[in-house]
């Protein structure tokens, strides 16, 4: 009898210098995918060709498939090919925060698919919240058309957790026709409290607008220290009854011109510029914050044969690329960066100079779960505007 062995447990850094010893060509695909407990995805490795898959091992699909994301994210003509192609409905919720996902599947809402952006990855994981996904049935994954920085945050002791969306920034978003150039965040909040004043947006989700407050005030937008906290919360209190709405879905007033100056995500920012050419975006120039937003499978899925298909579906790089067209985020897949028009890869704001990202931090996964953050935002949203 041949004794079965479990590889050992392989940590994020681990996976992802093996995974670039095989890029190399320094090691073999065979010793890759033991070392890192991935034998069952051998055909994928090394790239795979563009498939779909109806089944999955053989399961149904079900009618129904359920995805939390974020707003103004997906060309809804995506989810109608998936439905006519398999008969299965995709149903749609809209989530404004990492951390609001998180209370609400602890409280039982069982999604299919979820959007966690990089830093909330780990904190699911080590709740026992997601599972691995099954690398078989998502044959539209390349490895390899992933930097190891975008692939690395999915990836826990020698499993995939999550794959790649795409990226973006955080930065401000304003109307030229009513307000000359927004620098900063501390401009930001000095024009929110003036001229601004009953026409600003600020994100409801902790990470960005105490992040944001944070940076406005010369601190480090993930700082945890209680005293630039309570400085934060001071700003965000002093600016609360000059604010038009604290909320993440701020397009419609921005495009109506209800509001004039919004935190913005850099996806958001290219659909309003490009439908409403004065509505600029800037790259606050005091910092902010860069995010690489993932595809993952919560443990308490109901469907998890149609999930895995659903992801496959919007991997597939032709997809993908029709979906950034629409939604303007930053591919982080080389195929389809390798689609997209030139004037695409050319617009500033999916694709900004290295120099503007310089300044930007991604978001810490300690911050998702910090009480002291989470009580700041709760009193920046109970008090009156």
């Amino acid at each position: 009898m041949v004794k079965q062995t479990k590889p050992p447990e392989i940590d994020a850094d681990g996976f992802m210098t093996e995974f670039m010893r095989l890029k190399r060509g320094s090691v073999t695909r065979r010793h890759f995918l033991a070392v890192t407990g991935l034998g069952a995805a051998a055909l994928l490795v090394g790239g795979s060709g563009r498939t779909s898959v109806a089944t999955s091992e053989g399961s149904p699909l079900g009618k129904k498939v359920s995805l939390a994301t974020w707003p103004n994210y997906h060309d809804p003509q995506t989810f109608e090919d998936f439905t006519a192609r398999y008969g299965v409905e995709v149903e749609i919720s809209i989530i404004g925060s990492n951390e609001g996902t998180m209370k609400s599947l602890e409280r039982g809402r069982a999604w299919d698919i979820i959007v966690p952006t990089q830093y909330a990855i780990a904190p699911y994981v080590r709740r026992d919240m997601l599972v691995p996904l099954e690398l078989r049935r998502l044959p539209n994954f390349d490895l390899n058309a992933h930097a190891d920085r975008f692939m690395k945050p999915g990836v826990m002791a020698g499993a995939i957790y999550a794959v790649p969306k795409n990226a973006g920034t955080t930065g401000i978003a304003y109307n030229t026709r009513e307000l000359d150039p927004v620098k900063s965040w501390s401009d930001f909040f000095e024009r929110a409290k003036g001229e601004a004043s009953g026409r600003t947006i600020v994100h409801d989700y902790q990470l960005t607008a105490i992040g944001n407050a944070l940076v406005a005030l010369g601190y480090d937008f993930n700082s945890l220290d209680q005293a630039e906290l309570a400085k934060a919360s001071d700003l965000l209190m002093e600016v609360r009854p000059h604010l038009y709405a604290i909320d993440s879905d701020y397009q419609p007033a921005m495009r109506t011109s209800d509001a004039w100056m919004t935190m913005c995500w850099s996806n958001d920012a290219s659909q309003l510029h490009r439908d409403v050419a004065e509505i600029a975006y800037v790259i606050a120039a005091d910092g902010g914050e860069i995010w690489t937003d993932y595809y993952a499978i919560p443990k308490i899925a109901h469907n998890k044969p149609a999930a895995h298909a659903l992801i496959n579906h919007l991997l597939d790089p032709d997809v993908a690329a029709r979906e950034h067209l629409v939604h303007g985020g930053t591919a982080t897949d080389r195929r389809v960066r390798a689609l997209l028009p030139d004037e695409i890869l050319a617009n500033e704001i999916i694709y900004p100079d290295e120099a503007k990202l310089t300044p930007l931090e991604f978001g810490l996964a300690l911050v998702m779960t910090d009480p002291n953050r989470a009580e700041i935002m709760n009193r920046f949203r109970a008090a009156r505007g």
